[in-house]
């Protein structure tokens, strides 16, 4: 269920982002805990690594980051980096956004107040939509 937006809401920016699944699983075996480390808090770890495969979470959350990264038009780099954003789950398991004060910054700066966040996966595949609203 999509939350109710009051009237007079915008959306500010749109980001997609799809990987496969085995890209993250062949990054995660090269370069093992230093590539989890660069990539995913510890909170996304920990939910990630409580999975029987743990590789599709841990890939539909880079996808996630890639998303909002081009919701906000920025990319992964200087203006946002790869914790400034952390992916949660709500009571339903519904995905949600926590921001750094960085990415709280870039949010308020881009006239937003809200980011929605859609994940998706399958054993070959993980996708994220992403959209900012003021």
């Amino acid at each position: 269920m999509m939350p109710e937006l009051p009237d007079g809401t915008n959306v500010l920016g749109v980001g997609t982002d799809l990987i496969e699944v085995d890209r993250v699983r062949s990054s995660i075996q090269s370069h093992a805990d230093r590539f989890i480390e660069k990539v995913f808090t510890s909170t996304e770890r920990t939910y990630c690594e409580g999975m029987a495969d743990p590789v599709p979470h841990f890939a539909a959350r880079f996808a996630a980051k890639e998303a909002i990264s081009k919701a906000f038009r920025t990319g992964i780099g200087g203006e946002f980096g790869w914790h400034d954003a952390e992916i949660e789950n709500g009571s339903a398991g519904e995905p949600h956004v926590r921001l750094s004060e960085k990415g709280v910054a870039l949010l308020e700066e881009r006239g937003g107040s809200k980011i929605l966040i859609s994940l998706s996966h399958l054993s070959t595949m993980a996708m994220a939509v992403v959209v900012i609203v003021s």
